[in-house]
């Protein structure tokens, strides 16, 4: 984080980067000023870094949270995220190329060093128009990135530069510049008790244990229900290996979704047929007796 002299300091810390990576391409004296392109081009070699624009930067737009409490109390210091557009224009000899040769250099150092080093700032730091920057103590260093702008948007930005003539010159985008606000938050309250409770399940005021789950090899008692499982009433006789046990749960489903009529109604029905199943041994056993008497005749005879 930075103050209010950011903006200035990044200026003037980049004419100090281009300025001391010339050589060796470059073996004449070059004046790089951080100021607007001049309306009248000058003769000898001059580099302009003119910064055209000031905008905030989109990706940390939404990162400033609320700085103040409901109350009105300064709870985090605002911040502004900017982001700063340089175009660099170079002029002098066009007989000997000089400009061509001077752009030539700022590309390599640009794309070289892309971050603004801390030694720079501070060297920058100490003009006295520049007196009390923090620039060098953010955490956030400032990158180049190269802009690509067609002939259109050329036009348009050189014809913002009132009766000053076109050079040849590149544009280049600095991010990311923080500024920060002068009053200071209050702290947060200290935590006055710290409570900590440890109770086993069970305890007066301890969470509930999570029931426990049934396995995969024991059916639930709706699974038995839907897989066939009969339902057996008292009024039905049961064998020793015809008995199945029905699960609690399937019997009270049935009997509740039974209506207390049709139980009633079906209990004389069951008891009328059980009848003659009670009947059908005495009979086979007269039938067999018989057929053994016939058998005694016929061997008398």
């Amino acid at each position: 984080m930075s103050n209010a002299l950011a903006i200035a300091h990044v200026s003037q810390a980049l004419a100090l980067l281009i300025e001391s990576h010339l050589r060796p391409e470059i073996d004449m004296a070059v004046k790089v000023e951080p100021r607007k392109p001049p309306a009248e081009p000058p003769t000898d070699p001059t580099i302009c870094v003119f910064l055209y624009q000031v905008t905030p930067d989109v990706s940390q737009r939404n990162n400033d949270l609320p700085t103040r409490a409901p109350d009105g109390t300064l709870v985090r210091r605002a911040a502004a995220a900017l982001d700063l557009h340089y175009v660099i224009s170079a002029y002098g000899d066009e007989t000997e190329l000089v400009g061509q040769r001077l752009i030539g250099s700022v590309v390599r150092t640009l794309h070289e060093i892309p971050i603004l080093p801390k030694d720079v700032i501070e060297l920058a730091g100490e003009r006295p128009y520049l007196a009390g920057s923090n620039l060098a103590e953010a955490a956030q260093r400032v990158r180049f990135t190269p802009t690509v702008m067609d002939v259109d948007e050329t036009s348009k930005l050189w014809g913002m530069l009132y009766q000053t003539p076109y050079a040849l010159s590149v544009v280049y985008q600095a991010s990311l510049v923080f500024i920060d606000g002068r009053e200071t938050p209050l702290p947060a309250k200290p935590v006055e008790r710290p409570e900590v409770r440890v109770l086993p399940f069970g305890a007066p005021g301890a969470p509930v244990p999570p029931r426990a789950r049934p396995r995969a090899d024991e059916p639930s008692g709706d699974t038995a229900g839907r897989d066939g499982a009969k339902t057996v009433t008292a009024d039905e006789p049961t064998s020793g290996n015809a008995a199945k046990t029905v699960p609690a749960k399937a019997v009270a489903k049935t009997t509740a979704k039974a209506p207390a009529r049709t139980r009633k109604a079906s209990q004389p029905a069951r008891t009328a047929k059980r009848a003659p199943r009670s009947a059908r041994p005495a009979e086979e056993a007269d039938s067999g007796s018989g057929t053994r008497a016939g058998g005694d005749e016929g061997a008398e005879n």
